[in-house]
């Protein structure tokens, strides 16, 4: 039997089920195996990342994929995991793509969040420290830093959004337009609903980190680009969640693109990043201004 609607039409079970990937997504751990399986496949033609620390603690470093191309744009990819899971290696699949293209690939880590007390401005400072990092020291590998692109794949994603309305300029003293474009796939931009959902069981929410952490809530400092993706076989929140964004976007008059990948799932999304052909691929090397490799 339904019970009292607690966001939209769903009751407190479709809510829950809504941001509980695995219910939509049964192939979830096959597929997470691929990205690990792949990724050691891209080391063995591209060669082990450099490895750099761009923060105090133990998990504060990032992964370096480089291109041999000179002065090279940047393509930072944050990993998703629910906010909970996941490290730079399991994500480097992309890198024998990006490398070609002539783009350099870098995978930072972070704390999961039940690490830190369900904080998730710890893990947005953190990525907003690594970005800051790889604009200030793009020339430790040879990267071009006014080429900076962020990418991000579900909780990824949603930290992706926030990186793109961050206030770099009063934050970090960095320029206003730091980041050039940005790709969110599968992601959360508003966390009301989530808030509502099981994942409160994990995430310490309040007030201030729901207002602060919803990217949909700060189009006001989007200054690139943004790609928006989502899969068809996705949960349905995930789906709504892409589409509004994209919508909000537009409706602030800032550039917007919106793919869906027809038959894929929340997992299966992401794996088009490393196709030149792929959905992905081809659209974040086209929004790079790079060929295919």
């Amino acid at each position: 039997m339904k019970g009292p609607a607690v966001w939209l039409d769903m009751d407190q079970a479709e809510l829950d089920a809504a941001y509980n990937q695995a219910v939509y997504a049964p192939n979830m751990a096959e597929v997470l195996q691929r990205y690990a399986d792949h990724s050691e496949a891209a080391r063995a033609v591209v060669g082990e990342p450099l490895r750099f620390v761009y923060g105090d603690s133990a998990i504060e470093g990032l992964d370096v994929y480089p291109t041999a191309r000179p002065d090279a744009p940047i393509a930072i990819f944050i990993h998703g995991g629910a906010w909970r899971s996941g490290r730079a290696r399991d994500y480097g699949f992309p890198a024998g793509l990006f490398t070609r293209a002539g783009a350099h690939l870098v995978v930072p880590d972070f704390t999961a969040v039940q690490d830190v007390d369900g904080n998730l401005m710890t893990m947005a400072g953190q990525v907003r420290r690594a970005v800051a990092w790889v604009h200030a020291n793009a020339g430790r590998f040879d990267g071009n830093p006014g080429r900076i692109h962020v990418l991000g794949h579900s909780s990824g994603a949603h930290l992706a959004g926030v990186v793109l309305t961050t206030d770099w300029a009063g934050r970090f003293g960095l320029p206003p337009d730091v980041i050039k474009g940005g790709l969110c796939c599968s992601g959360i931009f508003d966390l009301k609903p989530p808030r509502l959902s099981a994942r409160s069981s994990y995430v310490r929410f309040t007030d201030e980190i729901e207002e602060a952490l919803s990217p949909q809530r700060h189009l006001g400092l989007l200054t690139a680009p943004v790609i928006v993706a989502y899969g068809t076989l996705e949960t349905p929140e995930f789906q709504r969640q892409s589409r509004d964004f994209a919508a909000a976007v537009a409706s602030a008059g800032k550039s917007v693109q919106l793919l869906v990948g027809e038959g894929r799932n929340h997992f299966e999304m992401i794996e088009s990043l490393a196709e030149g052909k792929g959905l992905l691929g081809e659209a974040v090397l086209g929004q790079m201004g790079l060929g295919n490799g």
